[in-house]
């Protein structure tokens, strides 16, 4: 039966119904508070709603379990979320704890970076970016450049 909910949830938010899919899923949080995928999935469709403040507790709820399955997507989603409400060195903490976990995840230093611009450290944000695009192959036989400058964006000669 929960998984059978929980299938049913996460489809009804893949078709893009939402709010169908929010009170299916919170149901189903209430009858199964332990249970760090149905917690995820909550929060995500909160998310998806715009509906930020109120996904925080189930992305954490998610995470406070360590075999989560997606705990690379519950950090994403809750760092994220974290910094869409202004509350940017929880945001930050929560990158940072995720990259402990996830060492380089690009995804992850993406939105690190957004933070960090966030908390004004446009420095480092902006040398964590280069850094992400360097790693990506994407800037043809000029890496080794750009992953230079990355760490030394105000020099001249």
């Amino acid at each position: 039966m929960r998984d059978d909910e929980l299938a049913r949830g996460v489809r009804l938010r893949e078709e893009g119904r939402a709010e169908e899919a929010r009170e299916l899923l919170a149901g189903l949080a209430r009858r199964h508070p332990d249970d760090a995928e149905v917690a995820y999935q909550t929060a995500w469709v909160h998310d998806t709603l715009g509906l930020e403040a109120e996904a925080v507790p189930y992305y954490e709820r998610a995470l406070a379990d360590k075999e989560l399955g997606d705990r690379l997507g519950a950090y994403t989603g809750l760092g994220s979320t974290l910094r869409v409400l202004g509350r940017y060195d929880e945001a930050l903490e929560t990158f940072v704890r995720a990259l402990g976990e996830y060492p380089g995840d690009a995804g992850l230093r993406t939105f690190m970076a957004m933070t960090l611009y966030n908390l004004g450290r446009s420095q480092e944000a902006v040398s964590t970016l280069l850094k992400v695009v360097a790693e990506s192959g994407h800037v043809g036989g000029y890496r080794r450049a750009v992953e230079y400058y990355a760490d030394h964006l105000d020099e001249t000669v």
